[in-house]
């Protein structure tokens, strides 16, 4: 069993989780064609981006986390960032062509994390997570206009006194840090209820209404099986041909863990390396994963595709991430976030101090 270990001890952990790592499908392999990098094979086959999009120069990259597009095509990529530069932006917006477009997110600095696009009837609005030194969640208009605002959720009972106000990172199970969102309803709903997984504070999976209260949670710390070590992304699966489901990468044991709609455990799906998300379009099943690898799974939960993957370079070179100038084409470092674009492209942000937001073009 891989321990919990904060962002700032990861990377000492790393080779740990490649023992759990399913072999991979001959599709991963990158390869050149004339000025393209190629990877996956068949109806998987990917050209790669890595340089998808650019900050303008008075910004900096800040440790990517998430990505999220909206119905126009627009990507919003938010930033951990730094806590000693308050009034930078934590989430950044760009075009269907990676030109920039805005900037705003100040108000998430030193903890930006986990950020998705929702439709409620004519509009749109942006959900995020924050840790860290932030510790909330949000809902923002796609300006950056804040709809409302939440901190930990002191009803559950599961947190140190405080937690509501606290601005002071707690790597405990009595702390709240929260890591990233997901509908319950479908996407008629107007005001959808929401899960928050926190994903480096109590482990628990938190159940709010539609305007924001709490409800109920599922989960906490454990050894799996309706419990985790580290429940970082989650997922509402709802992919044809399948029940309903609750996805939740259960990261420091290498597994996705998936639940009723209830919270009611179902199963646990071995074999990855600390998966970090989820994503899901027509039958596929979109797994980044800090092990340098992001996965395809099919409709019956088979590993379809390990695209870019390289493991064996983080154990070979140490603290990769801070080394840009040694990142091959075709090959992830740290992916912690992706999405489907409604074509079945693919955007991946990497946890790397630099930053780095890859889009992987179907071929």
């Amino acid at each position: 069993m891989t321990a919990l270990l904060p962002r700032r001890s990861f990377t000492a952990g790393l080779a740990a989780a490649g023992a759990a790592i399913v072999a991979r499908p001959a599709a991963a392999r990158a390869r050149r064609l004339a000025d393209e990098t190629i990877l996956g094979a068949g109806e998987h086959t990917f050209r790669v981006n890595h340089r998808f999009p650019q900050l303008p120069d008075r910004f900096t990259w800040q440790t990517t986390h998430g990505v999220a597009l909206d119905s126009a095509g627009n990507l919003y990529v938010i930033h951990e960032g730094r806590k000693d530069q308050k009034d930078h932006p934590a989430i950044f917006v760009f075009d269907p062509a990676g030109t920039f477009i805005r900037a705003f997110g100040s108000q998430f600095q030193g903890g930006g994390h986990g950020i998705e696009v929702r439709r409620e009837g004519s509009d749109e609005f942006l959900y995020v997570c924050a840790y860290q030194q932030a510790k909330c969640f949000a809902k923002l208009t796609l300006d950056g206009e804040t709809v409302w605002y939440r901190k930990a959720p002191m009803e559950s009972g599961a947190y140190a006194a405080g937690e509501d106000i606290s601005t002071k990172p707690s790597w405990s199970r009595q702390g709240f840090l929260p890591t990233n969102i997901a509908f319950l309803d479908d996407d008629t709903a107007k005001t959808p209820a929401f899960l928050v997984a926190d994903g480096y504070g109590s482990f628990k999976i938190h159940r709010y209404d539609g305007d924001a209260t709490w409800q109920s949670c599922f989960g906490g710390a454990g050894d799996g099986q309706g419990t985790f070590n580290t429940a970082h992304g989650l997922w509402v699966d709802r992919r044809p041909g399948r029940e309903p489901a609750i996805v939740v990468t259960d990261r420091a044991h290498n597994t996705l863990q998936v639940f009723g709609l209830d919270g009611t455990y179902r199963e646990t799906i071995p074999g990855f390396g600390l998966p970090a998300n989820i994503d899901t379009w027509r039958s596929l099943l979109l797994v980044p994963e800090l092990k340098a690898c992001v996965t395809l799974l099919d409709g019956e939960n088979k590993v379809v595709a390990r695209l870019g993957r390289a493991v064996e370079r983080l154990d070979e070179i140490k603290n990769l991430r801070t080394q840009p100038d040694k990142w091959l084409d075709g090959q992830f470092v740290h992916p912690h976030d992706a999405c489907f674009a409604p074509n079945g492209d693919i955007i991946v942000a990497e946890w790397v101090g630099t930053g780095r937001i890859t889009k992987l073009e179907r071929a």
